[in-house]
């Protein structure tokens, strides 16, 4: 009997909804495998499940530290296996929920080691950055040596470009190759694991319908009120829904546009995740339908699961 059960799918795919039925038909509890949850009070931007939509079930592993702390993959990885052992203990199964997957592939296969970047070359980077079209030209360094992993980046994320492009200058190798040294299409993912499946255009519709939705419950002042106390750490600065609100309250984008720059970065992150979810060829995949009552799906769900439960 499997103790622990993976409900995997790209952002705004039913994930939520669906878990709390799953955990209460299994007896579990959830555990977010999602990176932006455990930011707390940032709860509109991320989607973050309500009181109500957690439906009495136990959630772990969100509202973990605040938007101006950084929060790692190994940090997660310690603080998941922590919460599973606990849960576990009282007998109870573990339902990971999520879609973020460099902490599904930390979780299951564990840490990739890749050397730090000397101080040096991360300040010369910083220095780049902070000039005149440096942003541009370091994205373009970065595309020349390892386009694989500068196709993953945002165009602002500081952050990231500075870490990719100061590995492969530190050791010779891109972070690319360094992080390769595990490829999601070369192994299985080993787990018990349901991963939800939609059309493209209907998800994306789903995306639309969000946003909207989040921009009703109140986006942008949530936003603001975290960027002036306590402010935004560079990690929650550029999650989806949050960067591009910044850059409104910045003067650099009209409202519409800052809600137009999030959607767009929003489809660009499912691509992604449904890209690199489609190599494991062991997930037990559910395909969506629009209109499904809830008991339908949750049969279904059961139904994908059961050789193994």
């Amino acid at each position: 009997m499997a103790a622990r059960v993976f409900l995997l799918g790209p952002t705004a795919s039913g994930k939520t909804s669906l878990g709390v039925a799953l955990a209460k038909e299994l007896d579990a509890e959830i555990l977010s495998l999602d990176s932006m949850l455990v930011y707390r009070d940032l709860n509109i931007a991320t989607a973050k499940p309500t009181a109500a939509e957690q439906g009495g079930v136990p959630h772990h592993l969100m509202d973990l530290v605040s938007v101006d702390q950084g929060f790692s993959v190994a940090q997660y990885r310690e603080a998941a296996l922590a919460a599973e052992a606990e849960v576990r203990s009282r007998g109870k199964r573990v339902l990971y929920v999520g879609g973020t997957p460099m902490w599904l592939r930390a979780l299951v296969h564990g840490l990739v080691e890749v050397p730090p970047v000397p101080q040096e070359i991360e300040q010369e980077l910083q220095q780049q950055w902070a000039s005149t079209n440096g942003p541009a030209q370091i994205r373009k360094a970065l595309q020349q040596v390892d386009p694989e992993v500068a196709e993953r980046i945002h165009p602002h994320d500081e952050r990231r470009h500075i870490r990719a492009l100061g590995t492969y200058r530190a050791t010779g190798r891109s972070l690319g190759d360094w992080q390769g040294q595990w490829k999601p299409d070369q192994h299985a993912l080993g787990e018990l694991a349901l991963c939800l499946d939609w059309q493209r255009e209907a998800l994306h519709a789903r995306l639309t319908k969000r946003l909207s939705m989040m921009e009703d419950e109140g986006l942008f002042a949530e936003v603001q009120t975290l960027a002036d106390n306590p402010g935004f750490g560079p990690t929650a600065a550029k999650a989806i829904g949050v960067s591009a609100v910044l850059r409104h309250f910045q003067g650099e984008l009209a409202c519409a546009e800052a809600l137009a720059e999030t959607l767009r970065a929003t489809k660009t992150l499912v691509r992604r995740q449904a890209t690199w979810l489609r190599r494991f060829p062991d997930l037990r995949r559910l395909e969506m339908q629009e209109e499904e009552a809830p008991s339908a799906l949750l049969a279904r769900a059961m139904s994908a699961l059961a050789t193994e439960l």
